[in-house]
C-alpha cells in the first residue's frame, strides 16, 4: 500500500502545514508552546530529583535493615556467651580447686567478651536508627518532589486548555500552578 502513496491527513497535519506556510503567525500559541516546553523541562527535572530521593530512601531503608540484622546477630551471640557464663558459674559452685579456678577465669573472660559484643550491638542499633531517620528524610523530600511534579503536570494540562480555549485567565492559572510547583520544589531543595 505504501507504494501507492496513499496517506490520510489528520487535522493536526493541516494545522502544521498552515503554520509552516504562513510563518506560524500566532504569537499567543507560540507563547503557550514555549511556556509548555519550559514547564515540561522543569517537570522532567523535578521527576528526576524525585526518583533520586526515592532511591536514596530505599538505600537508607536497606542499610537500616542490614544493621538491625547485624545487631540481632550480635545480641544472639551475647546470649550464647551469657549461657556459657551461667554454666561456668554453675561449675564454680559445684567444683573446687584447680577446676573451680578455671571456671572463675572463664567467667571473667565471658564478661569481657559480652561487654565487647554488647558495645558492638549497641553501635549497630544506633546505625540502624540513623539509617531509618535518613530514609524518612529522603522519603519526605521525595514526596515534595512528587508534589512539585504533579503541579507541573497540572500546569501543562492547563496550558493545553489555554491553547484550546484561548482564555488569558486560564494561562495565568497555569502560571500560578507552575509557580506553586516551583515553590514546592524549593521546599524539597531546602529539606523542608
Amino acid at each position: 500500500m505504501s507504494g501507492d502513496h496513499f496517506h490520510v491527513h489528520g487535522p493536526h497535519d493541516h494545522a502544521v502545514e498552515h503554520a509552516a506556510e504562513h510563518g506560524g503567525g500566532d504569537p499567543f500559541a507560540s507563547r503557550i508552546a514555549a511556556m509548555t516546553a519550559i514547564l515540561a523541562t522543569l517537570g522532567a527535572l523535578f521527576s528526576y530529583a524525585g526518583g533520586a530521593t526515592q532511591n536514596d530512601a530505599l538505600m537508607h531503608k536497606n542499610e537500616a535493615a542490614i544493621r538491625k540484622t547485624e545487631a540481632s546477630n550480635r545480641w544472639g551471640y551475647y546470649q550464647a556467651k551469657s549461657a556459657k557464663q551461667n554454666l561456668a558459674e554453675l561449675g564454680v559452685s559445684l567444683t573446687t580447686g584447680e577446676i573451680q579456678t578455671r571456671y572463675t577465669a572463664e567467667i571473667e573472660r565471658y564478661k569481657q567478651e559480652k561487654q565487647e559484643i554488647k558495645s558492638a550491638a549497641e553501635e549497630l542499633e544506633k546505625a540502624a536508627i540513623e539509617a531509618e531517620e535518613a530514609s524518612e528524610h529522603a522519603m519526605h523530600a521525595h514526596h515534595r518532589w512528587a508534589q512539585a511534579m504533579t503541579a507541573m503536570q497540572v500546569a501543562i494540562s492547563l496550558a493545553a486548555i489555554t491553547l484550546l480555549t484561548r482564555r488569558r485567565w486560564m494561562q495565568w492559572t497555569s502560571v500560578g500552578v507552575a509557580t506553586a510547583g516551583c515553590a514546592i520544589a524549593g521546599l524539597a531543595l531546602a529539606g523542608i
